[in-house]
Order: C-alpha cells, then structure tokens, then sequence
C-alpha cells in the first residue's frame, strides 16, 4: 500500500467505503487518466475485499487479449492468486476457477457459465474501459444479464466516451452526455490532474499541414486541409469525385516512385515520419530507449509506413495487425527492446502499455475523439519520477483532429503547454548526463553522431536547416506541394452502389472474387446466384466478415 500513488490511496478508500459501508449503491466508478494506474488501483481494491472477507472471487472484463494478459500478472502480483484467462466467446468457461478475466467480445458467450459464478460466489465484477458496454449493444446486453447478480462492480474508465455516442450500461447520463454516477461513488483523475501531479505526461501536438496537387489530363486540382474544393465542368460529372478529392483520404493514399514499388521520399506520409523521426532523435537525448508509434488506417498503410520509416530512419521497425499470428509478441518484443518504432492497425490501443513511447504518428481509419484519446493515452505514460518528457504527436492539418487536441490540451495546466527542449543528453550505459555536444561519456560510451537535419533546395540545390522555410541562397518556397494523379486519389477504397469501402476490403474482395464467383454459380441456387449480382464484387469481403462474426458468436442467419 505505501507504494501506491496518493490517488490510488484516495480511489481506494472511497471505493470500499461506499460499496461496503455506505452501501447505496453495488456500483463504484474510477474515471481516471489514461496511464495514471487504474489496473493497479482496482487490483489492490479486490485484494482488500478478499482480505475482508467481502467477496470470494473476481471476473475482469477488459477490452481485448493483450490487456487480458496484463490484468492477470498485474492480479497475480497484487494478489497472489491465479486468474484464468478467456479470450474465446464459445461458451466454455472453468466455473470452478476462482478468478477469471475475459474480453468483452468472449462474454457474449459466455453469459450462462458467468451468471452461474455470480449467483453461486460473492463476486467482484470489474469492468475495464466500460464505454464497450454500450446499452444498446449486444457487449452491453450481456454485461447487464451475465452479472446482475454480482456482489459489486467496479467500473473503470480513461475515455468514458463512445464514438456513437450511446450510453454504458449501468450508468446514468446528463443531457450532454456526463456521467451522472453519484459523487460518493465515484473517484476522478483528469488527464490535466494526472499531468501536474506527474503520473502522465503533457502532449504537444504536431498539426502537419500538407497541400495536394490532383494531376488530371488536363487539370490540376488544389486539395488543402479542410477547404472546400472546386471542380472544373468537365469533371463533375464523374461520380463521387468531390468525395474522392478529400484531404483526409489523400493524405491516407499512399504514394510511390515511377516503379510503383518504392515509397516516395517526398511524399505527405514521408513528410509526417521525417518530421517524427527529428523530434524522435531529439527525445532519445533525454530518454535514450524512448520509441515511436505510427497508427495506420490499414494492413497496405501500415506495410508502407514500415518501408518509410526504414528507408527514412534506417531501422526497420515492428509491425502488428490482426492478420498475422500472435501480435502479442510482437507487441511485448517491441515493450522490452530499444526499438525505435512500432507501426499497428487497430492492436495498440485502449489498456495497451508501452511506457517507452514517446512519439505518435496519428493517421487511423476511426475518426472519433474517443479512437483520438485512447491513442494519446499510448504515449501519455510516464516512466518514473524522474521522467520529465513530453509526448509528441503528429497530426494530419484537419479540423476534426485540431479539434481534438485543443480539448485534451485545455485539460493540461498552464505550467505544462509551453515545450522546453533539452540542453543535455543522457548515457544509455551509465545514467549519467552530457552536454549536447559531447562525443562520448566520462564512463567511455560513445554517443552516436547526430544525424543530418538538412534539407537540399530542390530548384538550386544548396543545403539549408531543415526548419527553414525557403532557400537561404535562391529564395524558393519550401511549402511542400504534394503531388498525386487521380488514379491514385480514386484508389484509396472504392465507393460502389452506396457502400464505402477501404482500399483493404477492395484488395482482398478483387483477390477472391472470380473463385467466389465460380462456387456460386457451381452451387445451381438462385438465391445466391442473385445475391452475388446483386452486390458489388467490393463488397464481398466485407459480407464474409459479416457471415465470419456472427458464425463465432453462434447467431442464426435467416
């Protein structure tokens, strides 16, 4: 207990005294930020229940495999006790084992093994990132139905949003969407509160501007930010175009050299990872293992960003996504080594801790604020005491995104916003800090020489710093004009009889559709011959997925 931060002391002494003295409620709420410590908090409020006696047993739900793992060696430590680990909704639960952690997804089935555990146990339910368990949603249906008969509940939330704004089961809302959880029961830490006190660290945001030249036969179109753009008559006719032309989309498309192999250097996402990549180097002066994140839109995306970011950084970094097997090693070699970065779809989110990221590249699929928020919460973290650095994130010049992270910024204390760069480095090997300029260590390490951060003029060549924002010899603009055709503006997914679909869905639909074609025409049934015609080839493989999901959570397709 003495190791326990001050708000940890607070959330947990509150926490018992409501659900075991004041008793008006088998709720308590822990709306806390992102990095602060809620796994270790909640952990040490089962552990004092047991020891009273209150409960005989705990089921965690948290939001997927990784943090699973995590809440069980956390759980362990805290605890002593074992807790199996679920992961598979198939309906087969150990109902035997004392404490169990499922992800939300596996608790659609297993609804029946869990409400037998809650009606046979005294049981302490903790629901971690609560915002899954929407109301109307079937994780929110089988949260309410599975644990109704739990002793009490511990609700544990960084983002107590949902990206379509639907409420959490359990919890009652105002008419802008608070939570209106009783005060006694509930413990807050906001991120701006986390910051001062120094469990979490304040994030400067990188808003990257990007200006795209559309080269057509005979027109070129202009494509800024979040300006509206206008097209030439002869182009309007074209469907969807206007759409297709989308700053957000271009800035997601990725761009190659004349082989259509190799990615351009002088490219938007180049322009993006070189700008990370300077603030990268600059962070590892005060934090020599600090690391880097790249959220991508897609698999294509994130393969490109990886051949980027080793052509531009030298190193080739880590890459995970659920298409390939046991992301989670992937993820824990990059949490133990000194790698400088980590490229993810959708696998490094919410409860997902890497302590050493200090930089994100922010270009996802989700344009949510809640999708925004839990991937600041990646980097957020701090690494002890000592840890007086800053997150860095690099976002792409939209309206959405500034939007974003003017609110998560008015949450910091004044103290914080201004950015200090260092003056001094320190020594991987001994601790020990060095001037800037220093070659090596008093201790004999050598210090690698600084990289090149300059930038040649493209019009006269002369070399300038690589902040400058024109040619200190000829005068030229160094506003960077992105060029791109409109073959491959229109590529970035498709959009095809009202369906929008990404780029990766047309990929693997294009891959499969003259098989898929042929077995159905083979099978002789009419209905699926007229459905497979009916549908767009695009689409099919996000019919699979559709039929895939509700195949794994045994739901009857009529």
């Amino acid at each position: 207990m003495n190791k326990l931060r001050e708000w940890q002391l607070e959330a947990i002494h509150k926490a018992i005294t409501w659900l075991t003295k004041t008793k008006k409620d088998r709720h308590f709420l822990i709306n806390a930020a992102p990095g602060s410590g809620k796994t270790i908090c909640a952990c040490t409020i089962a552990d004092t229940l047991l020891q009273a006696g209150e409960i005989d047993r705990v089921i965690v739900i948290a939001p997927r495999v990784q943090v699973v793992n995590q809440w069980a060696e956390d759980f362990r430590q805290i605890t002593g006790r074992h807790m199996t680990k679920v992961t598979g909704g198939v309906g087969e639960l150990d109902t035997v084992s004392k404490d169990i952690c499922a992800t939300w997804s596996a608790l659609q089935g297993l609804q029946a093994e869990i409400q037998i555990v809650c009606k046979a146990s005294r049981v302490l339910v903790i629901c971690d990132e609560h915002h899954h368990a929407a109301v109307e949603a079937a994780w929110g249906d089988s949260a309410d139905s599975a644990m109704q008969d739990a002793r009490y509940v511990l609700v544990l939330t960084g983002t107590p949003i949902r990206s379509d704004g639907a409420e959490a089961v359990w919890l009652a809302y105002d008419d802008r969407g608070a939570i209106r959880h009783p005060e006694e029961g509930t413990y807050t830490l906001t991120y701006g509160q986390a910051v001062e006190l120094g469990y979490c660290r304040p994030a400067t945001f990188h808003r990257h501007e990007g200006k795209f030249s559309v080269e057509l036969d005979n027109d070129v179109i202009k494509v800024e930010g979040d300006n509206n753009i206008s097209l030439p008559d002869t182009l309007r006719r074209i469907p969807q175009l206007q759409r297709s032309l989308n700053f957000y989309r271009l800035a997601k498309t990725p761009q190659y050299e004349k082989d259509l192999t190799t990615p351009s250097l002088q490219g938007y996402q180049a322009s993006m990872l070189s700008s990370a990549i300077e603030k990268l180097d600059s962070l590892r002066y005060e934090m020599p293992t600090a690391g880097g994140l790249v959220i991508a839109p897609n698999i294509e995306m994130a393969e490109f960003m990886a051949k980027l970011i080793e052509l531009l950084d030298g190193e080739k970094p880590i890459v995970v996504h659920s298409d390939m097997t046991d992301p989670g090693q992937k993820i824990n070699a990059f949490r133990n080594s000194d790698r400088r970065w980590l490229v993810s779809v959708a696998m490094v989110s919410e409860g997902v801790d890497i302590r050493r990221l200090r930089v994100l590249v922010y270009l996802p699929n989700a344009l949510t604020e809640l999708a925004f928020r839990q991937a600041v919460g990646r980097v957020i973290r701090t690494s002890g005491y000592d840890d007086i650095s800053r997150a860095y994130i690099v976002i792409p010049a939209l309206k959405l995104f500034e939007d974003f992270a003017r609110r998560v910024e008015e949450e910091m204390p004044q103290s914080v916003r201004q950015v200090q760069e260092s003056r001094q480095k320190v020594c991987p090997a001994c601790g020990e800090r060095n001037d800037l300029s220093a070659r090596s260590c008093a201790c004999g390490h050598e210090f690698p020489m600084p990289r090149n951060k300059l930038k040649t003029c493209q019009e006269c060549g002369t070399l300038n710093a690589s902040h400058a924002t024109s040619c200190d010899h000829c005068g030229a603009s160094f506003e960077s004009l992105f060029r791109i055709s409109l073959d491959e503006a229109l590529r970035n997914g498709a959009i095809a009889r009202g369906l929008d679909l990404d780029e990766e869905e047309v990929r693997e639909a294009e891959r499969n559709a003259a098989y898929v074609k042929n077995l159905a025409l083979k099978s002789g049934d009419d209905k699926i011959i007229k459905l497979i015609r009916l549908l767009p080839e695009e689409s099919w493989s996000r019919l699979r997925s559709i039929l895939d999901t509700s195949s794994r959570n045994n739901v009857g397709i009529l």
